[in-house]
């Protein structure tokens, strides 16, 4: 089955940062044609050339989306579904943050129906934002990652989950033992990793909530299941990290915590990481772990500002992702998030005598190719080319009054297409929202 698509097109090839000239990280059709077949990208490419390569007529194509821009779909790197409801809940810092909001609502999902009407929500909204992938936390239900797999398998959605591990300093109704936590996530690992396009992620939910013995099998896991991932929280909030540090003594660092009992990899995922000592910067690079960035839930609980130059650091550069960390995070919206990672980066940045700023071109990298590359899936999301899986979004720059005139004041200059692009993306990352995406595509099929 064949589906050809025609509209202005990007994708990223590089981190944009780490090239002297944008255009040799920057794949831009200003005219595009995208082909797809079979939930895949046969080719995308130049109009004229496209059409002639395939011998395409112009009644051929599916459908032209004039002055709108398709590009990967976006990648969440760390989202707890199971907080959608208490999204906007009145802030507070982190830890009193979990006792009264968060672990009150987690509980509802030992309700497997429950579960799956909140996966059905939750769902829709990740697409409705033009979010195709994403790295999700369940509770320590195994009936939440049923429902959520379910759901996202009916689609054939590209979905990272796990179940909670959590055997201490929570609700005892929220509890697990070391044992029965190892054996829930192995049954889980064995019905859906793989599964389609369906990965499993081991989920201590942080360090504090787990005890020695869970943490140690939890590294078991890990080894026995190398291509599962690692996916929990660090150094999100200094009263947190003093914490950690009284209840492991033993332990050189936040970081070290999880590194002594195996968790510390390829395909180790840690939300946050906003007060890092330079010893965990190096831990991570070595070991090919990756960060997810999550500014809107750090701006909300006054947990800090994430240093992003700290981790692109030439000599220890990290893999980055980016998280909305929904319900602390504030919108399901990666635009939204993006608009305040760039408030985060330049606060950050005002005491510095070097300031880079965030620009789009790697904003939008980070939340496409630069997330597949944080969660080792490079090589199948995160760019339109041929060969990967189809998943797309179509954006429109113009869906309101305002932004009609200031993209079309952008337009309207004597600068390069690629200059004009360059500005529009910021435009829409400073001032877009959900309104923006006017179609989703997941494996090659339209489903918003």
């Amino acid at each position: 089955m064949i589906d050809i698509y025609m509209a202005e097109i990007l994708s990223f090839s590089k981190d944009p940062t780490k090239s002297k000239l944008s255009s040799n990280s920057i794949n831009y059709y200003k005219n595009g044609l995208l082909i797809i077949e079979n939930g895949f990208i046969k080719d995308v490419g130049n109009y004229e050339n496209i059409k002639k390569k395939y011998m395409i007529n112009d009644s051929d194509i599916n459908k032209i989306y004039k002055d709108k821009l398709i590009m990967s779909g976006f990648i969440d790197t760390h989202i707890h579904y199971a907080q959608t409801e208490i999204i906007g809940s009145f802030g507070e810092e982190l830890l009193p943050w979990l006792e009264k909001y968060t672990f009150p609502a987690e509980l509802k999902f030992k309700d497997k129906e429950y579960a799956s009407k909140i996966s059905d929500f939750f769902i829709h909204e990740l697409l409705k934002n033009g979010t195709t992938t994403a790295l999700v936390l369940g509770t320590v239900h195994e009936e939440s990652i049923d429902a959520i797999f379910e759901v996202a398998n009916s689609i054939d959605m590209r979905l990272i989950a796990g179940k909670v591990m959590m055997d201490r300093n929570a609700p005892k109704e929220l509890l697990d033992t070391p044992k029965d936590s190892y054996e829930k996530s192995e049954e889980l690992i064995k019905k859906w990793h793989e599964n389609n396009r369906l990965l499993y992620a081991i989920t201590p939910r942080f360090a504090p909530t787990s005890s020695n013995e869970q943490l140690k099998l939890a590294g078991e896991l890990k080894k026995k299941y190398p291509t599962t991932y690692v996916h929990t929280h660090l150094s999100e909030n200094k009263k947190e990290i003093a914490w950690v540090k009284s209840l492991f003594p033993q332990s050189k660092n936040y970081l070290d915590v999880y590194d002594s009992f195996g968790l510390v990899d390829k395909r180790s995922i840690f939300a946050h990481a906003i007060h890092l000592e330079d010893e965990e910067y190096q831990t991570l690079h070595d070991k090919g772990a990756a960060i997810s960035f999550c500014p809107t839930s750090n701006l909300f609980l006054g947990s800090g500002l994430f240093k992003i130059r700290e981790m692109k650091k030439e000599n220890r550069d990290i893999k980055i992702g980016l998280g909305t960390d929904v319900g602390a995070g504030t919108s399901f919206s990666m635009i939204k998030t993006l608009a305040e990672a760039y408030k985060v980066i330049s606060l950050e940045q005002n005491n510095n005598t070097k300031r880079e700023a965030f620009g789009s071109f790697e904003a939008f990298y980070q939340a496409t190719l630069g997330a597949a590359q944080s969660l080792y899936l490079d090589d199948k999301i995160g760019k339109i080319e041929k060969g990967y899986e189809a998943d797309f979004i179509v954006i429109d720059f113009k869906p309101d009054a305002l932004q009609n005139l200031r993209i079309n004041k952008i337009e309207e200059s004597k600068k390069s297409d690629l200059e004009k692009l360059e500005e529009k993306l910021f435009a829409l990352m400073i001032m877009g929202d959900d309104r923006n995406i006017i179609s989703t595509f997941v494996n090659g099929k339209k489903v918003y």
